[in-house]
């Protein structure tokens, strides 16, 4: 699944795409970033180790990819007082607007087959 990570005032947070089956939508969820017990090589980049992580999501926004009426919604899961700086929810938000043209873009394209468009490899 990929992921994004950003650090703000020395905190880390994580954007995550998945698919999510049982909404038929695109999941990008925020979480704050949890260190990796052992720094592993990147996928994209094998000479850069990853530290960090997505943790637990607080925030997922659905984005539907399979009729376009259908409007993305935000969740809020968090038993946890979750303080999100301005910075980091509009770079989640950036990240929600794209996912939604994208699924918007291949819609049209080819309908809701063509739609099932996943993210972009970061």
């Amino acid at each position: 699944m990929p992921y994004e990570l950003r650090e703000h005032a020395g905190r880390h947070f994580a954007v995550l795409f998945h698919y999510a089956l049982p909404d038929d939508a695109w999941a990008v969820e925020l979480s704050e970033a949890v260190p990796v017990p052992a720094p592993v090589p990147a996928t994209e980049n094998p000479d850069v180790a990853v530290t960090y992580a997505p943790g637990a999501a607080f925030l997922v926004a659905l984005v539907p990819d399979e009729d376009p009426n259908l409007e993305p919604t935000v969740r809020v899961y968090s038993p946890e007082d979750h303080v999100v700086p301005y910075e980091i929810m509009g770079w989640f938000m950036e990240q929600v607007a794209d996912q939604v043209d994208r699924c918007r873009i291949a819609f049209e394209q080819g309908g809701p087959e063509a739609a099932e468009v996943s993210p972009p490899t970061r």
